[in-house]
């Protein structure tokens, strides 16, 4: 992005220049940013018309019992921290499907990946919170709990597919997970 500053979307102005969507503080993995106004245009379209599937790496606190589930809850601000979200009755619709990769019985934590319908702020954080299964490193939704230590939650933006915004033609773009120093996300030894 530094090398192209000058040339980005001006759509999200000086402090954002050309990003489309953002991932949550602490959230690694891919995001995508537009060279001009008018893929940014496109972009921005293609994400609010639910048309870019986007594909999450999670590690979550206990084991996981469904092979698959769907989430389908609510998401909306919470009424006691006003930082937080939480389901509520009233909330936005939010949809988060999962699928089992790896249970880690003497850890204690299962491996999930994670794809959205929609986009509610920390919706994956909420989701599988609200079921009993917080991000592991998520301080906000996981009550503080972290007996592994890692820094940092341990939720990852694996792709995003989408079009071109010029061509039309499907994309898929990865970010490879990577173990930093000598904690593993996935906490193999």
């Amino acid at each position: 992005m530094n090398i192209c500053k000058e040339s980005l979307s001006g759509i999200g102005g000086k402090i954002r220049p050309g990003i489309v969507h953002r991932l949550d503080k602490d959230t690694s993995g891919v995001i995508v940013v537009a060279k001009n106004d008018k893929a940014h245009i496109n972009l921005s379209n293609q994400i609010k018309n639910h048309e870019v599937e986007k594909t999450y790496i999670a590690l979550v606190r206990g084991i996981v019992k469904e092979n698959e589930a769907t989430i389908n809850m609510p998401i909306g601000r919470s009424k006691t921290d006003r930082k937080k979200m939480t389901v509520r009755e009233d909330g936005k619709n939010a949809i988060t499907n999962f699928k089992v990769l790896e249970r880690f019985y003497e850890d204690n934590c299962t491996l999930l990946e994670v794809k959205i319908e929609t986009g509610r702020t920390h919706q994956i954080r909420v989701h599988l919170a609200h079921i009993g299964h917080p991000i592991i490193g998520d301080y906000v939704y996981s009550n503080g709990k972290n007996k592994w230590g890692i820094k940092g939650q341990c939720l990852h933006a694996k792709s995003l597919k989408f079009r071109h915004p010029v061509t039309g033609k499907e994309m898929k773009i990865e970010a490879e997970l990577r173990q930093t120093g000598t904690e593993n996300f996935c906490l193999k030894k």
